[in-house]
């Protein structure tokens, strides 16, 4: 794996492990995200670096595997361009749903 690929995958994973961190010691409750304004903002902000992160790497390598790489790339988009049809709800099933099989997915990339 190139180290632009390597980078890119590296900046996924710590997205993700901030985004755990924001419910760390705590119960990940959609009703006490929906109140944090801060948590929901840096979630956000955390899920456009994975999608832009993704999209870098499928320019390095388009044929580059990489579970709902267009759907993670769509996601950045709509955030960052249609930030006014983004819901928590939307943003709450990606963080319970969708990034623990990521974070996985580049935990495996990354240690292979």
């Amino acid at each position: 794996m190139n180290v632009e690929i390597s980078a890119c995958l590296y900046d996924v994973q710590q997205a993700i492990l901030e985004i755990e961190s924001f419910f760390a010691g705590q119960p990940m409750l959609f009703a006490a995200y929906q109140t944090d304004t801060r948590t929901r903002r840096a979630t956000e902000r955390n899920l456009e670096i994975i999608g832009e992160a993704i999209g870098r790497i499928l320019k390095a390598d388009p044929g580059f595997q990489l579970s709902n790489a267009r759907s993670i790339i769509a996601t950045r988009n709509r955030i960052i361009h249609g930030y006014n049809t983004v819901s928590d709800e939307m943003v709450w099933g990606i963080v319970v749903r969708h990034l623990p099989i990521l974070k996985q997915e580049v935990e495996d990339l990354l240690n292979a």
